[in-house]
């Protein structure tokens, strides 16, 4: 199948096969995100799936762990879902679990039974953009759910049997609000207990409408001084066993991965050093800047004396 867009998928899912069911998000409409705005949302076709699916048979395939794709493939209506995992089942009888993104919207569209029908089809689990844990900035954001939503439709997708993970985003508070949200954050793993935790700092696209409020002034990024101390603070105050956390920072090429609560000190350690080497190297560079100035000055004061100079030198010629 040619694929259409960006492959996106979390990190712990690089082992499984993608399977594309959809193309772009039918959100869509978060301001930091610029993975699907250039494409028009739409559902593939079953006779594509099929075929997909059938392609992967021919070669030799047999994927006991698939992902389907792409940006929320659960906001699907539920007997499409079905439709495509009686697909999968019919090729692939052995495929162990299935995953894919979701978003909470699309929980609140699930009934109960179709939750509990879905894990029955081998839904086992779902990657939910949860990004922070303050109300304030998810409303920013233009994220589909606010705290106590995300709380309560966890609660009825822990009933169903499907384990969820947690997308998280560093920085997302903004300039002077790490600690604040990194506390907030910690509150609310601690108590839905995700399975997996993928943490990534805000990667600020010129392509997304955050870049917009940027521009306008609405808006002051956290720097990556700070995103590294509020990964520290978070995994410093969760208290939860996690299988498997991944905390990247691209602009840093810092990466954090463990299980907790297992590799936390280690974790911590690692997070650590990180943050003391941006401390020295922003301290160098604050003291480069410093010295420009302090040169500026010296010039200008030195500019300044050459005038006076030539002013007293050209009123001697004049007396």
């Amino acid at each position: 199948m040619d694929y259409e867009g960006q492959i996106c998928r979390p990190p712990m899912e690089r082992g499984s096969y993608k399977l594309p069911v959809a193309v772009g998000c039918s959100y869509n409409q978060c301001k930091f995100c610029g993975l699907f705005k250039h494409l028009t949302y739409r559902e593939i076709s079953m006779e594509t799936v099929e075929k997909e699916l059938l392609r992967v048979q021919g070669i030799g395939g047999y994927p006991m762990r698939i992902f389907l794709g792409d940006g929320n493939p659960f906001g699907l209506p539920a007997e499409r879902l079905f439709a495509i995992l009686d697909l999968i089942h019919k090729y692939f009888p052995r495929c162990q679990q299935i995953s894919m993104d979701a978003t909470i919207t699309n929980l609140r569209e699930k009934t109960d039974r179709e939750m509990r029908e879905l894990y029955e089809h081998g839904v086992r689990e779902l990657y939910l953009g949860i990004e922070c844990g303050l109300d304030d900035v998810l409303s920013f954001m233009r994220k589909d759910h606010g705290i106590e939503e995300a709380y309560c439709q966890l609660s009825r997708l822990e009933r169903s049997g499907i384990a969820y993970s947690a997308h998280l985003m560093l920085g997302l508070a903004g300039k002077g609000r790490w600690e604040e949200n990194a506390e907030a954050t910690a509150h609310f793993i601690n108590r839905t207990r995700p399975k997996k935790i993928i943490n990534t700092s805000i990667f600020l696209s010129e392509r997304t409408p955050l870049f917009r409020e940027i521009e306008k002034g609405n808006f002051h990024p956290a720097d990556e001084l700070e995103n590294l101390r509020e990964e520290y603070r978070l995994l410093e105050l969760l208290d939860v066993e996690i299988e498997s956390y991944d905390g990247f920072h691209d602009n840093l090429e810092v990466r954090t991965r463990g299980q907790l609560p297992r590799d936390k000190e280690k974790m911590l350690h690692h997070l650590k050093e990180a943050i003391d080497r941006e401390e020295l190297r922003t301290a160098e560079k604050e003291s480069d800047k410093t010295g420009e100035r302090n040169g500026r000055k010296e010039r200008c004061r030195a500019e300044e004396g050459k005038v006076e100079e030539d002013r007293i030198e050209k009123l001697r010629k004049i007396s």
